[in-house]
Parts: structure tokens; C-alpha cells; sequence
């Protein structure tokens, strides 16, 4: 890729552009879409569920104006799904029309054709000749056969069609592929893409998320929030809450018109932030024992 090609002029602007559209960014998270658009390399995403890892796909496609493709992954996820599939519907419709006049060759060479290729996502991506950004997200839920389909793609940005040739890239698109880490994935897969690890932010960092995504709140509230967030992620807890949940806690204390979070409002609202029984009793527990933290200084 020629610098005349790159989507980014540094990695300041990627930073910057990203803050534009309320995804703040670190240099490090910055750095590596300033590479792979560089080296024209996937990314594979990795990180606790809820911290940003599909919202940092859909935001370089809003900042570079381009089409999301997602493929959302999932056990028994095959080629049919992922790449393309032939619409058998049609070609038997085809046959029946054909009757017995034609020769089955004849038949079977305008039955693979465009006219009845079903594209799926990845087949998609490849093809566009408009700006995209390929999201595959949640691939740590597919089999490990199943990441074959991906790696030529990841590779050589082409698509194998028996009945059709290879379909190569007119363009080298930008590649997010995303993992909560419930599986290893493959060497091979990893070979092909920067590795990029999302952890819960800092203290600071979850504070300007909040204030920056959650409308009209007050700076002393997002700074309640990310603490009180952060402690309660101190806990042993089953799940852990993610960044979107911290944001919608702040946007329903903000409803509820809260500017003081006090052990009783954050009791009766912990169903928002956390999703399982048990760590909402531990966390009302905390509430209820150390009250004084809810309040008390930033960490």
C-alpha cells in the first residue's frame, strides 16, 4: 500500500479522528489501526466482553466513511453462511425450464453462474468496490475447522469458487476480527493479523467514556460511576461489568434524575450493572458495608 492509498496520515490523526467520534483511544489502540491500514494486515481483537472491541470496528468505518460488513459468528457457522451458497431454489427452476432439450453441460454451466451466487459476508467484503471495513466478531465461538474459511482471505484478500475461479480483492479492505477468549484460537489464524488486547480501562479513562457518551451528566456523577465501577470489578465476581453496562448505569442514574449516588440508589439500580444474582448480593453487600466509598476521593 502506497502512502497515497493510506486511509490515515499518522498515527496522531487516527487518535484524533477516533476522539471525533466519542471512541477514545489510547496510542496503542490507535497504533495498531495505524498499521494494519499501513501494512494492510487484519486485526484480531482480543479482551473481557463489553470494552469496545466491536464498537472500535464500527467507529473506523464511521471515520473513514465506509460500509460495515459483519459476520456474526456462531457455533455451526459453515461456508454457506460465511461465504456463499448457491440459490438451489432457482437452478432447479432453471432445470425444470430447460426441460430435456439442452445438454447437461450446457445446463451446468449456466446454473453456476452470477445469476444464482448467493454472496454471504466474507464474499461480500471482497467484492466491494466501495470503502468497507470487514468486522468478524465473536470468532472464538466458531469450530476450529471452521477458521479454514478465513484464512485465505485473511492472507491473499481472495476467495476460492470452484465452479468460478478466485475472486481477488479489488481493494485491501480494513479487518477486525473480534474474541471474547473463550477458546484459544489457531496459530494460523493469529499469524495472519496484528494482535490488539482491550482490557476494562483505567480509572481516568472510564471517566471520560462516561462523561463523553452519556449525555448531560455531571462530571462529579461520571466520576462516581467509574469508581464505584472499579471497585465493584475488585470483587469476585461471575461477570465482571463491561464498559456498555457502566454507561447504561450512568445514563439511568442520569434518568432518574440522581446527582449523589448513595448506598441506596446504588442498591436499587445494581440490576442495570450487573446480571447475575449472586453478584449483585455481593455488590449490595459492599454497598452496605462501605458506604463511606461511594463518596469518598477518587482512587
Amino acid at each position: 500500500m502506497t502512502d497515497t492509498d493510506a486511509r490515515f496520515a499518522d498515527l496522531a490523526g487516527v487518535r484524533s479522528s477516533l476522539a471525533d467520534v466519542d471512541y477514545l483511544a489510547d496510542d496503542g489502540i490507535a497504533g495498531i489501526v495505524y498499521l494494519a491500514d499501513r501494512l494492510g494486515k487484519p486485526i484480531l481483537v482480543e479482551g473481557p466482553a463489553g470494552t469496545g472491541k466491536t464498537q472500535l470496528a464500527k467507529s473506523v468505518a464511521e471515520i473513514i466513511d465506509a460500509r460495515l460488513i459483519r459476520l456474526q459468528c456462531y457455533e455451526g457457522l459453515d461456508e454457506s453462511k460465511a461465504l456463499y451458497e448457491w440459490n438451489y431454489k432457482k437452478q432447479l427452476l432453471r432445470i425444470q425450464a430447460e426441460g430435456g432439450d439442452a445438454a447437461w453441460t450446457e445446463v451446468e454451466d449456466d446454473l453456476f453462474s452470477e445469476e444464482f451466487l448467493l454472496t454471504r459476508p466474507l464474499l461480500e467484503a471482497i467484492r466491494a468496490t466501495d470503502p468497507v471495513v470487514l468486522l468478524i466478531d465473536e470468532v472464538d465461538r466458531v469450530e476450529v475447522e471452521t477458521e479454514a474459511l478465513l484464512l485465505e482471505i485473511l492472507s491473499e484478500y481472495q476467495v476460492s469458487i470452484p465452479e468460478l475461479g478466485t475472486v481477488e480483492a479489488t481493494q485491501v479492505p480494513l479487518v477486525f476480527l473480534t474474541s471474547n477468549g473463550t477458546r484459544e484460537l489457531s496459530e494460523a489464524l493469529k499469524r495472519r493479523c496484528l494482535y490488539l488486547y482491550i482490557d476494562y480501562p483505567d480509572l481516568e479513562r472510564e471517566r471520560e467514556i462516561v462523561t463523553a457518551k452519556v449525555p448531560g451528566i455531571e462530571p462529579n456523577l461520571a466520576d462516581q460511576v467509574a469508581r464505584i465501577v472499579r471497585s465493584i470489578r475488585q470483587l469476585d465476581l461471575k461477570k465482571d461489568p463491561s464498559v456498555s453496562e457502566t454507561l447504561d448505569w450512568a445514563r439511568t442514574l442520569v434518568l432518574l434524575g440522581v446527582d449523589q449516588i448513595t448506598a441506596e440508589t446504588a442498591t436499587e439500580t445494581a440490576n442495570v450493572l450487573l446480571k447475575y444474582r449472586t453478584d449483585i448480593d455481593k455488590a449490595v453487600k459492599e454497598f452496605a458495608d462501605n458506604p463511606e466509598e461511594l463518596a469518598g476521593p477518587a482512587a
